[in-house]
């Protein structure tokens, strides 16, 4: 199978291209590097440099390659920056998904995988989240792929050829298990790749935002799922596409760690003390947000490998201390 793989430079999309070419599929990675690296593009797979919005190329270059599916991780993703320019996150996440399904339908290609997010659900009015909890998102990134999903919906039900599962990502943590790729944002926002560069030095502290929350310990309790188990739940999606399909999954572990018991496992694998200072709650950060994730290993078989919390730190770690500057150098 050829498959086109959206955002294949940024950090779960490189985590499935590897995973891909591991299985013997073709890949063609589509990219515009605004936020992904070049570097991390498996050598393996076909690299265009480009933006979403250029819809005739892109039909182009599903022809060319004989693209058969589509896996769709370009997106932004940074909540407050969603507040402060929607319309970036408009054109870019909804705009640019339409791009890309007005390419799919020229080339005359039908069957894809969407990167959506547990943001759809918004603040939870029960817990765990399941796929029929109510999805009302309070900042714009949710909104943005909520709409997606609607469209995806949408064109389904007008296409008995188009089929495609929408995967609602939790927290995102760790690195390839065998350190070839791993996690490299500028800015910077995710909690463990934060405490890391703290272990290393590189921050001077790192701030908790809010220590009273209806918490066991008073800090928010969140769901981390490894990038490489993500990956792989976007294999066995593909696997399971058919035609007139369109189903949205969870996609987590089924249980919440806190942030102090995230900072506390990342004191015990890297061994080293981490700086904290305690600042006042984020607007909009709800206590606790974790997954029902029964449907995803009911119907397709899927079982996190990286269920353990410092297992999971363990990964990134080893990424961390030997790219410390990410892909712009490694350690010497």
């Amino acid at each position: 199978m050829t498959v086109l793989v959206t955002g294949g430079a940024g950090y779960i999309g490189s985590h499935a291209v590897r995973k891909l070419i591991h299985n013997d599929h073709r890949v063609v990675v589509v990219d515009n590097l605004f936020r992904g690296h070049r570097a991390a593009v498996h050598p393996d797979a076909t690299f265009v440099e480009l933006d979403l919005a250029a819809t005739d190329e892109l039909s182009r270059i599903m022809r060319k390659n004989e693209v058969t599916a589509v896996l769709h991780f370009a997106a932004l993703a940074y909540v407050g920056e969603s507040v402060t320019s929607p319309l970036q996150y408009y054109r870019n996440n909804t705009a640019g998904t339409l791009s890309l399904l007005e390419a799919m339908q020229a080339a005359d290609v039908h069957r894809l995988i969407f990167s959506s997010t547990c943001a759809t659900y918004g603040v939870p009015e029960q817990l765990p989240l399941n796929e029929s909890t109510r999805q009302v998102p309070i900042n714009p990134y949710g909104w943005s792929k909520l709409f997606v999903e609607q469209i995806l919906k949408d064109k389904a039900a007008a296409d008995p050829k188009f089929a495609c599962i929408g995967l609602r990502y939790f927290n995102v943590a760790g690195c390839a298990d065998d350190g070839s790729l791993g996690e490299d944002h500028t800015p910077e926002t995710h909690l463990i790749p934060l405490l890391l560069q703290t272990a290393l030095g590189q921050r001077e502290s790192i701030t908790v935002f809010g220590n009273d929350y209806p918490t066991p310990d008073g800090t928010c309790i969140r769901d981390y799922v490894h990038v490489d188990d993500l990956a792989d739940a976007h294999l066995l999606a593909l696997e399971h596409l058919q035609p007139g399909c369109a189903e949205f999954l969870n996609v987590g572990i089924g249980r919440g760690h806190s942030v102090r018991e995230t900072i506390d496992a990342v004191i015990r694998v890297t061994g080293r003390e981490v700086p904290l200072e305690y600042g006042a709650r984020r607007p909009g950060d709800p206590p606790e947000l974790w997954a029902n994730g029964d449907r995803i290993r009911q119907e397709f078989g899927w079982e996190p490998k990286f269920a353990n919390l410092e297992d999971n730190v363990a990964t990134a770690w080893e990424w961390f201390r030997s790219h410390p500057h990410g892909y712009e150098k490694t350690a010497t």
